[in-house]
């Protein structure tokens, strides 16, 4: 079966049991820009005993429904930052067709500030900034396997990789 056929529908972030806050942010900056995703739908199995049991897998946090693309993110943890990167290397390794991208505790940060989901006196928590342009969506969209994802546009932060 191909890695993403069965998902068809989008999630909403109201009925969903995030891991972390910091993925509960993503999704509403995903909702709020109507990209369907899906919370966790696969678990990729990394390596496997003499019996071909999975011993390790990998289930990456997102899947952008529209785009093809799995998106994982990362906290500041240096210790969670080295095991998932060893992961992803791995699963490019023995997924190179499936795209996947993964985002740095940096990148989510500014993501969180870009679109306004940092408190703060003008908006609510979780509620992007209405005056933020179409064009500033995160360009997941054009996203390709490998590496961070871009910056938002105009903070001079660079991605990681």
């Amino acid at each position: 079966m191909e890695a993403t056929e069965a998902l068809e529908a989008s999630q909403s972030k109201d009925t969903v049991s995030f891991a972390h806050e910091s993925e509960r942010e993503f999704a509403a900056i995903l909702d709020y820009y109507r990209i369907r995703w899906a919370y966790e739908p696969r678990t990729f199995p990394l390596r496997w005993d003499a019996n071909g049991n999975a011993i390790e897998s990998f289930t990456p946090d997102f899947y952008l429904i529209d785009q093809g693309l799995f998106v994982e993110l990362t906290t500041l943890k240096q210790k969670l930052v080295t095991k998932k990167n060893r992961k992803l290397r791995l699963f490019r390794a023995l997924y190179p067709d499936i795209k996947i991208k993964l985002f740095y505790g940096r990148d989510m940060k500014s993501l969180m500030t870009k679109y306004g989901l940092r408190q703060s006196p003008e908006r609510r928590p979780g509620q992007p900034d209405a005056t933020t342009e179409q064009s500033d969506v995160p360009r997941l969209a054009a996203a390709s396997s490998g590496g961070a994802a871009p910056a938002p546009p105009g903070d001079g932060a660079k991605g990681g990789g």
